[in-house]
């Protein structure tokens, strides 16, 4: 069997997870994926990259509603950018953007180049609000894309989320990541460890602001970290 190289989220058993992985997610996974997430195993933030097993559900999404123009915040080694090149059509477009470019180019770059979908990929360093901003200068961009992918720094989703419902169409897609924090949000606040208090209490409030936004349908799904799926309904 195939060790585990990813941390195993929510869920308290390793063997359950294993089996998930095992069973259901590695034997589908593309072979420039897997690569991938091999290459990941020694960064020292290994941790941070999407988990197979929602990467999985995102490529399911990603299909279910047809999506060609997409917007991801946070891009690490390029886990679930590879994922999202390789499952959209060969004319579609990925806005990614991200404050440090040289993990991905370093780790992610060359097996996206090697997988031949480098060219969907339109790749910004810098902070995400300006480059959101940037984009909504144009009135003909405003619903025009059908999905987004948001795994970055936790303070500004709500940030995002005002900007992201203004650029992805009705009936697109919005969805967060870490949204269970290790599942920290069922814990008293006392139990959680102090560096894992602050994401925790930003997970917790922004779970609620999701909850009470009419715009959207949710649906929050306990793989990897935790993944609030949003449909824009309004």
């Amino acid at each position: 069997m195939e060790s585990i190289k990813t941390t195993r989220g929510v869920l308290r058993s390793d063997e359950l997870y294993h089996y998930i992985l095992e069973t259901s997610v590695y034997p589908r996974e593309p072979a420039p994926l897997k690569e991938l997430r091999d290459a990941t195993v020694g960064h020292p933030r290994a941790s941070w990259g999407t988990a197979p097993d929602g990467a999985q559900l995102l490529a399911m999404l990603l299909k279910l509603i047809d999506a060609k123009r997409t917007i991801e915040i946070g891009v690490f080694t390029g886990y679930s950018l590879l994922l999202t090149a390789l499952t959209i059509p060969e004319d579609g477009k990925i806005i990614a953007i991200d404050i440090n470019h040289e993990t991905c180019h370093q780790i992610g770059l060359p097996i996206i180049k090697k997988a031949g979908v480098e060219h969907k990929i339109d790749f910004i360093e810098s902070e995400a609000v300006p480059v959101l901003d940037k984009l909504l200068e144009h009135p003909e961009n405003e619903g025009s894309f059908d999905f987004s992918y948001v795994d970055a720094d936790k303070e500004n989703y709500w940030s995002y989320h005002e900007r992201l419902l203004k650029l992805v169409k009705v009936g697109g897609l919005v969805v967060y990541d870490n949204t269970l924090c290790g599942g920290s949000v069922a814990l008293p606040d006392e139990s959680t460890p102090e560096l894992r208090k602050k994401r925790r209490q930003l997970a917790i409030e922004h779970n609620k602001s999701l909850a009470a936004d009419p715009r959207i349908q949710i649906s929050h799904a306990s793989v990897g970290d935790g993944m609030m799926i949003c449909r824009r309904i309004i």
